[in-house]
């Protein structure tokens, strides 16, 4: 078992489960239950489904009765002697989920004093105060493990949602966790009686799960010693199941990733971008699972969020199938689990509250220690809003926050596993601070040249045609490592306005940029001119630079097959990246601090443009409303 980093994610080994089957297996083949006092008697209530409990109590006269739930799963439907897939798949599930909920009791034990009680109550009974606490854990464990069970079952049968049917919680026992199963089957075999075919029968089974999370939940105050388990994180690679504490989501299983993906040759244009998005890929592919961490963390350089912006049309959305689909061919190759999300508009709720949750949400699935993750928030000026914009809904501000903290918060761990790309056509109706927790800029402006568009063109047009081409080298300009030294050639100088008169009035009082002080004082200059120009920009840039040293282009023969690099120890794969690292330089770092501070620039100006166009706007409306009045008023049409 091995316990996460900061996460308190535990994984529960195979073996450790493995152990169980015997117990399981007879829990589902045949015990002996006691049945509740009530039971089944009493006289039925017309039209309530109740039964009429007498006053008298009964508790003394509890029957047995023999559970073999393996006989009542196969008796349902036709009574076919063979098992049908389903009927199969649900008494497998149940035993598995025995099997899983008695190997999480063990995991509570071991992080309470239970283990230790129990080990001391073998040789000699327990007395006193010792012997309270020790009954009083032995029954949280049978709730951890009732819980359990009904948490995987609601999780691994199939079925969307939560359940339709409503069914009765079982006569739940919490003296010892096999107790606690034994109640739980018992529970489950009344309710699978008589399902007339698999659907209803596996439906029943949710069903069951779900009333019984529900009836554990309205209990959980008469239990001590939980609170150990509320912050664990239980995973089960094999059947895909993770369980967050007492936390159940509604059983929603992830589904298989439908997306188009494109190839970077289909891209034309966009060259930093394209680079940058390729050797990203790469980088998170070094990510380590045993370790839950990724080289490139902790030697610099690692891409933790991003924000591309460029107008309509330039290419935003294939960039994102570029990067989802390296990371899932690289996944498919290496065996681990790769989840892509994007979050938008449709998940801003009129709930208070609600949108917040989902935002959340979206980054706990996406930093999932446990899969690489690459997260997106298309049209991120319209699902996060300005927190000066009091026209925006509050579930937008809602997401804002929630962004705000998750990205660059107290207590954001980036482990290397997973990135977020926030895209927008209108990057200055993001909020500053938020803009500015995204580590990297990406400008995303398609095709430039003439050689772009005639490349673009050839691409699209396909190949049904005998059009000749003429002159033209095609796709020569799309070479990513000359075209990417073109592209960061043009960033030796500022481009914006503002910024080139920084730059100007810099080297003009002071020379040539050629040392750290020099570096400083520039900064400085900047933040002058745009005081949104802060600490977190520099951070940023330096960032980029570490990145930029560590453009190492990680050979494709590593990802190839997954022994050569992605499933070699951290230590090794640390070594093997480090080989390859090269030097920071005085240009590497100009051509950052001015790829990053055009950007603001750009992202003020634009945003300052946007405000006068707005007051222009207004000031006409107020002329021609000045205009008609006067008129109104000369016609005798004017009352005010």
């Amino acid at each position: 078992m091995s316990n996460g980093l900061n996460a308190g994610l535990t994984t529960i080994r195979e073996d450790e489960i493995a152990k169980h089957l015997a117990v399981a297996q007879g829990l589902v083949t045949r015990f002996v239950a006691l049945d509740p006092g009530e039971g089944a008697g009493g006289t039925a209530l017309a039209g309530t489904g109740r039964r009429f409990v007498p006053t008298v109590s009964t508790g003394g006269v509890r029957r047995t009765r023999e559970v073999e739930l393996s006989k009542t799963v196969q008796s349902t439907g036709s009574g076919d002697p063979l098992m049908t897939p389903a009927q199969h798949t649900v008494l497998y599930r149940v035993r598995r989920g025995v099997q899983v909920a008695l190997a999480i009791g063990e995991v509570f034990a071991r992080q309470t004093d239970l283990e230790q009680l129990q080990a001391r109550n073998i040789s000699a009974p327990l007395q006193g105060e010792e012997a309270t606490r020790f009954k009083a854990l032995l029954s949280a464990s049978a709730y951890v493990a009732a819980f359990s069970l009904s948490a995987y079952l609601l999780s691994t049968l199939p079925g969307e949602g939560e359940p339709a049917e409503d069914t009765a919680e079982p006569d739940f026992l919490f003296d010892t966790p096999q107790d606690a199963l034994k109640s739980m089957i018992a529970g489950l075999d009344a309710v699978l009686k008589g399902a007339a075919d698999d659907a209803a029968l596996t439906a029943r089974c949710r069903a069951f799960a779900r009333g019984s999370i529900d009836g554990l939940v309205a209990r959980k105050a008469r239990f001590t010693g939980l609170s150990a388990f509320e912050a664990n994180h239980i995973r089960i690679d094999q059947d895909d199941f993770t369980l967050d504490g007492f936390d159940v989501a509604p059983g929603q299983r992830r589904k298989p990733l439908v997306m188009t993906f494109k190839k970077p040759e289909e891209i034309i244009g966009n060259h930093i971008a394209k680079f940058q998005a390729m050797k990203l890929a790469k980088m998170m592919m070094a990510y380590d699972f045993d370790r839950q961490m990724n080289p490139f963390v902790e030697l610099g350089g690692f891409l933790f969020t991003f924000i591309g912006d460029g107008m309509p049309g330039t290419g935003k959305t294939i960039l994102i199938q570029m990067i989802a689909g390296l990371l899932n061919d690289y996944c498919q190759v290496a065996g681990y689990a790769f989840h892509y999300e994007n979050f938008g508009v449709d998940q801003i709720s009129s709930y208070q509250g609600k949108s917040g949750q989902n935002a959340k949400a979206f980054i706990n699935n996406v930093i999932n220690p446990r899969v690489i993750g690459f997260g997106t928030i298309d049209d991120v000026d319209q699902v996060a809003a300005k927190r000066s914009d009091d026209r925006a809904s509050a579930g937008q501000h809602e997401v804002t926050a929630v962004l705000m903290e998750s990205f660059a918060g107290a207590s954001t761990v980036v482990r290397g596993n997973a990135t977020f790309g926030m895209f927008s056509n209108y990057p200055e109706n993001v909020d500053d601070a938020l803009r500015q927790r995204a580590g990297a800029r990406w400008l995303i402006d398609g095709p430039q040249s003439e050689e772009d568009y005639i490349d673009i063109f050839a691409l699209l047009i396909g190949k049904n045609h005998s059009i000749p081409l003429g002159e033209h080298q095609l796709f020569a300009n799309q070479e990513i490592k000359r075209a990417v030294g073109v592209s960061y050639d043009k960033h030796n100088r500022p481009e914006e306005d503002g910024l080139v008169a920084v730059w100007e009035r810099y080297e003009k009082a002071n020379g040539k940029i050629e040392t750290i002080a020099d570096i400083g004082g520039y900064l400085h200059e900047i933040k002058l001119a745009e005081p949104r120009f802060t600490g977190r920009a520099i951070k940023n840039i330096t960032d980029a630079v570490k990145m930029r040293a560590m453009d190492v282009e990680l050979p494709d023969d590593w990802f190839a097959a997954p022994e050569v690099f992605m499933h070699k120890s951290y230590d090794e794969k640390k070594a093997m990246i480090s080989e390859l690292r090269g030097p920071v330089t005085m240009e590497m770092i100009l051509q950052e601090v001015n790829r990053y501070a055009d950007s603001e620039f750009r992202y003020a100006d634009k945003s300052d443009e946007a405000a006068v166009n707005e007051i222009i706007r207004r000031e006409r409306q107020r002329e021609r409303a000045i205009g008609e009045i006067e008129a109104m008023k000369r016609e005798g049409r004017w009352s005010a």
